[in-house]
C-alpha cells in the first residue's frame, strides 16, 4: 500500500471537506483542496494556503445569486454554476497525476468524464439519494402547507440536478455516504451495494470536549430540579423538522427551556415569528463559538426530516449531551438506545415530548446518562475519519 496518497478534494463551499483535508495533510498525504472559499478563510480551519486552489469569483457570484433567489421569484442558477466549477477544477486536475479525486455531488460530472480511469473517482453524497431526498421534501412541503394553512415552498432538488447527480452516480467508482440511513436510501433505489461505502464523520474533540467541571455542573443542574435546557443547532428550516420542534417546545411544559442556534430560512420564518415566545432563538454562530451552547445545555434534540449525517450530533455527543433524534440521519449509527439517547420517528413530536417528560421524571438516570455519554461513548475525531478515508482509497487501489 502507498504510504503517501495524492488526493484532490473538490468542494463548492466547505461542508466537511476542510476538516478532512486538514487531517489528511497532518497525516502526511499530498492534498490539494479545490474550493470557492478565500484562502485566508480556509487557513482558519488549519489548512495552509499552499494546499488550496480557490475559484473565488465563483464563490462571490454564487452567494449573490443565492440571495437573489431568496427574495425574487427566480429559479436556482445551479445549471450554470455547478458545471462552471467542475470545468474550472478539471482544467487544473488533469495536469496532475492524482491517486484519487474526492468530489462532492453536483459538481462532478465534467470532472469525472475528463480524468483518466487510472485515477479513482470517489463521489460523496452529503444527503440521502437525491430521489429519496426529493420525495421526503415534497411530502414535508405538502404537510407544512396543510398544517400552517399557507403556501410555503421548500428548497428541494429540481429535475436538472436530479438528472445530473444520477449521471455522477454512474460515473463514480465509489459513492461515499455518511450514514446507514443514506446507504439504505441508495439500496432502495436499486443501487449496487459494492459501489457504496459508509464514511461516518466526526467532531473536533479538542474544541467540543468539555472539562469535567462542565459535566459536573450539568449533573448538578439536572438534579437540582431546575428546568432542563434543551438545545438544537442547525438551520431553522422545514427540512430540519422545525414543525415538530415547535410542537415539542409548545407541548413540553414549563419544566423545559428550549434554545435554537442557527440561521432561519424563508420557509421557516413564519414559524419563527409565531413561536419565539416558546424558544430562545440565537443567530448562526461560528463553529468555534458553538461549544459554549453545548456546554450550557442538558439535552440535545434533532428533529430532521432528512440528513446525510448532521455533524452537530457528533459535536453534541462530544460535549457529553444525551440526544433525541430522528431516524433519518446518522442517529441510528451513533446513539445507543436508552444509554446515550433515543432514536425516534420523523413527524412524531409526541414521542419526543414523552422522552423529555421521562428525562424530567428520572433526573438521576438522566444525570447518569450524561456521565456515561461523556466517559464511554465518544464520537470519532476528524483524524479517525481521515484514517478511514485513506484506507478506503488504499483498499480500492489494491483491488484494481
Amino acid at each position: 500500500m502507498k504510504s503517501k496518497l495524492k488526493i484532490a478534494i473538490v468542494v463548492h463551499g466547505r461542508f466537511y471537506a476542510f476538516d478532512l483535508a486538514r487531517e489528511l495533510i497532518q497525516q502526511g498525504h499530498d492534498i490539494t483542496l479545490f474550493t470557492n472559499y478565500p484562502k485566508n478563510i480556509v487557513e482558519k480551519f488549519g489548512i495552509p494556503p499552499q494546499y488550496v486552489k480557490t475559484f473565488l469569483l465563483h464563490g462571490i457570484l454564487t452567494r449573490i445569486f443565492h440571495k437573489l433567489t431568496q427574495v425574487l421569484p427566480i429559479d436556482s442558477f445551479d445549471f450554470f454554476f455547478s458545471p462552471l466549477f467542475s470545468r474550472w477544477a478539471t482544467k487544473i486536475i488533469i495536469k496532475e497525476n492524482y491517486d484519487a479525486i474526492h468530489c462532492f455531488s453536483g459538481i462532478a460530472e465534467e470532472l469525472f468524464k475528463a480524468i483518466p480511469d487510472t485515477t479513482i473517482k470517489f463521489l460523496v453524497r452529503g444527503s440521502s439519494h437525491i430521489k429519496v431526498q426529493k420525495q421526503l421534501l415534497v411530502e414535508e412541503e405538502i404537510r407544512a402547507n396543510k398544517l400552517l394553512n399557507q403556501s410555503i415552498e421548500i428548497d428541494q432538488p429540481n429535475d436538472w440536478i436530479i438528472q445530473r447527480e444520477e449521471i455522477e452516480y454512474q460515473l463514480a467508482d465509489r459513492i461515499l455516504v455518511l450514514s446507514s440511513f443514506a446507504y439504505k436510501s441508495f439500496i432502495e433505489q436499486g443501487f449496487p451495494p459494492h459501489k457504496l461505502k459508509i464514511l461516518p464523520l466526526g467532531a473536533q474533540l479538542s474544541v467540543f470536549r468539555p472539562d469535567i467541571e462542565i459535566i459536573e455542573a450539568r449533573c448538578q443542574r439536572i438534579l437540582s430540579g431546575k428546568p432542563l435546557k434543551v438545545l438544537m443547532v442547525g438551520t431553522f428550516s422545514l427540512r430540519k423538522g422545525v414543525i415538530d420542534f415547535v410542537k415539542i417546545a409548545k407541548n413540553a411544559s414549563s419544566n423545559f427551556q428550549f434554545q435554537f442556534v442557527g440561521g432561519i430560512t424563508s420557509d421557516g420564518y413564519c414559524l419563527f415569528q409565531q413561536n419565539n415566545k416558546y424558544i430562545d432563538f440565537i443567530d448562526r454562530q461560528p463553529e468555534s463559538e458553538l461549544k459554549e451552547f453545548y456546554h450550557n445545555a442538558d439535552i440535545f434534540i434533532f428533529t430532521t426530516i432528512e440528513d446525510g449525517y448532521a455533524v452537530v450530533l457528533s459535536q453534541a455527543q462530544a460535549g457529553g449531551l444525551p440526544i433525541l433524534a430522528t431516524t433519518n440521519c446518522c442517529a441510528p449509527d451513533i446513539i445507543v438506545e436508552n444509554e446515550t439517547g433515543w432514536i425516534l420517528p420523523i413527524h412524531n413530536s409526541s414521542a419526543f415530548v414523552e422522552k423529555l417528560q421521562w428525562c424530567h421524571g428520572h433526573r438521576q438516570e438522566l444525570s447518569e446518562m450524561v456521565t456515561k455519554v461523556y466517559q464511554n461513548f465518544q464520537p470519532r475525531d476528524w483524524s479517525d475519519v481521515a484514517v478511514d478515508f485513506s484506507k478506503t482509497i488504499e483498499n480500492y487501489l489494491t483491488q484494481k
